[in-house]
């Protein structure tokens, strides 16, 4: 064998050792153990005006105030209120005294008033009559000498008014036993209802003159000062919710494969280098984009990402909103964290 043939087998055979010895090291060095996502701290906040046009009267807590659900953040001026409401009070409560009057219908006591005004009436025509009568036998009897015709007809006049009189208080009395109509009941109870809706809709004015923090959070923003007019169109007070509280981060569609809602992560934040946050993953975009610019990752700007949301356990409120973070999320880890809340029900919101 020449010398050139000896030195292309040796080169053949070291090629071939080196592919075999490559190889080896691909197929037993470790694989990646960890995902790494970037990204910024973000909570939720909510602009809470009065639900009201009138004078602060006072305003009670501070910026960076905590503030627990239901607490009085700020109160109205009720002066102006308060005697509508005492008004409105007092016509409901006479309107109630009327419709149960109405259902109740009539007293004995004006029952027996009724019939009592039929029995006088029946008394008087009974006397009329009996007037008339004799007037009307004596003018017979004499051809109309001991009885003048203007007395006659006095006398027939005062039967039938007397007839009339007891006519008019059988009709009374047949009121009296019927009761009030159906119609002015219920008149009376639609007012009744109106009244209420009035005193109802004044009470819950003065229920809003005290502005309640609508759940756990920190007072960002106090925008207003007492003596200043409110309106339901200008914010009082901007509060941050501390929980929860998320990384909005961005996975590759490369990585898309190794995460899914529900699995643990860990966060760090430059300014606590030291430490750690637990978390999971509770929501991931359905939807690819491009790479946010104000987002820092390794890989080119241009690539289709999905937006993650991480949840974050911050007991002691350390983290900030807009904190760069990184999440590191192990590759075939468990699930979201003990006491971590149920992903499905935080994945379920809009990003």
């Amino acid at each position: 064998m020449s010398k050139i043939a000896r030195y292309a087998v040796l080169i053949v055979a070291v090629i071939f050792v080196g592919g075999l010895a490559l190889w080896w090291w691909l197929d037993k060095a470790p694989g990646r153990t960890e995902l790494r996502l970037y990204g910024n701290v973000d909570l939720r906040q909510v602009e809470l005006p009065f639900n009201g046009s009138e004078r602060i009267a006072e305003v009670l807590v501070q910026e960076g105030d905590h503030v627990t659900q239901g607490q009085v953040l700020a109160r109205l001026d009720t002066g102006r209120l308060m005697p509508q409401v005492a008004k409105a009070e007092a016509d409901a409560a006479a309107q109630q005294q009327a419709v149960a009057r109405l259902h109740h219908g009539n007293r004995p006591e004006e029952i027996a008033q009724a019939r009592a005004n039929v029995d006088a009436a029946a008394a008087d025509g009974v006397n009329a009559r009996a007037q008339y009568a004799r007037l009307r036998s004596l003018a017979d009897s004499t051809s109309g000498r001991a009885v003048s015709g203007q007395d006659l007809d006095a006398a027939k006049a005062a039967l039938d008014t007397a007839e009339a009189r007891l006519a008019v208080n059988h009709k009374a009395l047949a009121l009296q036993l019927a009761g009030p109509r159906a119609e002015d009941i219920a008149q009376a109870e639609a007012q009744l209802r109106a009244d209420q809706a009035q005193l109802a809709f004044l009470r819950q004015q003065l229920k809003d003159a005290d502005l309640l923090a609508p759940l756990n959070a920190v007072v960002r923003s106090r925008i207003v000062e007492p003596g200043e007019i409110a309106s339901p169109q200008k914010s009082a007070f901007t509060l941050a919710i501390t929980n929860p509280k998320w990384v909005r981060a961005y996975v590759a569609e490369t990585d898309l494969g190794a995460v899914h809602e529900g699995l643990r992560a860990e966060v760090t934040v430059d300014g606590f280098a030291s430490r750690s946050f637990p978390g999971w993953i509770g929501f991931i975009s359905p939807v690819a984009e491009f790479t946010p610019k104000a987002v820092e990752t390794t890989e080119l700007r241009s690539s289709l990402v999905y937006q993650i949301r991480v949840f974050v356990q911050d007991p002691a409120d350390a983290l900030r909103l807009g904190m760069p973070a990184t999440v590191h999320v192990p590759l075939h880890s468990g699930g979201a964290p003990a006491g971590a809340p149920d992903s499905g029900a935080q994945h379920g919101a809009s990003p």
